[in-house]
């Protein structure tokens, strides 16, 4: 009988890996098209890279991150510097639209990426994140000034 079980597991198994290759990856154009309409400025390919990296170098020092609506909000009302990453697919956008108008109020960079799940994929979490505060740390100085300068480079649209 246990032969029989760890047989049917293996089936699943294999067919379970033929339903993750037929998804595929969605592309990056792609995820710029589901975005929301005030999400700008939006981060290009090369610059959204960089900022993942970034958010990943980042979330092994926990007090350099923070990365909840709540949370980033609070460390803008406290007058911390560093860069926000939020995601342009957020739905309902009312949850974080007034965050923006923070940082533009405290002169605190931000960016727009396409995907929630990126950022979340970025920080290793399963879930989607809607916005991250990253402060500087020494560790990863060089790519925290390289990803300050391309959200300067980035036109604004207002």
């Amino acid at each position: 009988m246990g032969k029989h079980k760890d047989k049917a597991d293996e089936q699943d198994l294999d067919n379970s890996q033929v339903i993750e290759g037929e998804q595929g990856e969605v592309s990056y154009e792609d995820k710029v098209k589901c975005v929301s309409i005030i999400a700008q400025p939006m981060a290009s390919k090369k610059v959204a890279g960089r900022l993942y990296k970034l958010i990943k170098k980042s979330s092994t020092h926990k007090t350099y991150l923070e990365a909840s609506v709540k949370g980033v909000q609070k460390w803008l009302r406290k007058g911390m510097k560093g860069i926000v990453v939020f995601a342009g697919n957020v739905s309902p956008i009312e949850v974080m639209c007034h965050l923006p108008a923070l940082c533009e109020d405290n002169q605190v960079p931000y960016i727009y990426t396409p995907s929630r799940e990126d950022l979340g994929a970025a920080m290793g979490v399963t879930r989607g994140v809607l916005c991250v505060f990253v402060r500087e740390h020494e560790d990863y100085k060089e790519l925290y000034n390289k990803a300050l300068d391309d959200i300067k480079k980035v036109p604004k649209m207002y």
